[in-house]
């Protein structure tokens, strides 16, 4: 199984942060922001991961993780995403390294303190299809939010809703089979001119192929903006300390 980590973008939302870095490369209490999706895939068992980067410091990261070797990594793959076209348009330029294999792909902003392990490998027994992960949250408004059926299934997932149908959010890890590609290839972009992600996972539910996983534990999403990110230092420091 394939891990991709997308860290492209220019980080406008964490400006003037990011005037002279990639906002993947800011520090999280002790740690590059980088470093948080990169453990959390190699301890979920996953070793060929390829970072997708982009913006006008894309070598900074060859500079900081070289091959990975930090990780426990043999080797490190990169590619570069040239324009701002969205997370489904980052995860297209992986299909020659993914190559028919199943992924796992996280946001490089997205840090969580519990170990995916267990999903990625329910994630393994499926025949296909994909799973996503979903975090309780006590406001969904800012988030893409699942509305359950009545057995408990995923109905529908709605962006950033005013009034959320449930409390739970999806998290920025997807599993994907290697359709997922076909499925990228048939997006029009949407009216923030990118390609979306939750138009792919909709694909997926319109298909009947969407299972999903509870994410354990606390999730940051540091890049969502400047308060986000304090929020993310704050809870990573505080979880430091109490080891």
């Amino acid at each position: 199984m394939k891990g991709l980590v997308l860290a492209g973008g220019l980080g406008s939302r964490l400006r003037p942060l990011t005037s002279i870095t990639n906002k993947h490369l800011l520090p999280i209490y002790d740690s590059p922001m980088i470093y948080y999706p990169l453990r959390s895939l190699v301890e979920a068992g996953i070793r060929d991961i390829m970072i997708v980067c982009g913006g006008n410091h894309a070598g900074e990261f060859l500079r900081l993780l070289g091959n990975g070797h930090e990780f426990g990594l043999k080797h490190l793959n990169y590619t570069y995403q040239q324009n701002e076209g969205g997370i489904a348009e980052a995860l297209g330029l992986c299909e020659h390294f993914v190559d028919g294999d199943k992924t796992v792909v996280f946001l490089g902003d997205n840090i969580i303190e519990s170990s995916i392990e267990q999903a990625v490998n329910e994630f393994g027994e499926q025949k296909d299809g994909a799973r996503i992960l979903l975090k309780e949250v006590e406001d969904a408004r800012d988030y893409g939010v699942v509305k359950f059926d009545s057995t408990g299934k995923i109905e529908k997932i709605i962006e950033k809703p005013a009034v959320p149908p449930s409390n739970y959010a999806v998290v920025g890890i997807y599993m994907y089979g290697p359709e997922v590609f076909d499925f990228i290839r048939g997006l029009e972009p949407s009216h923030r001119n990118e390609l979306e992600i939750t138009d792919v996972n909709n694909i997926y539910l319109e298909k009947g192929k969407l299972e999903y996983s509870i994410l354990d534990g606390w999730w940051a999403d540091a890049g969502a903006s400047i308060d986000a990110y304090n929020e993310a230092i704050r809870v990573v420091a505080d979880h430091a300390r109490a080891k």
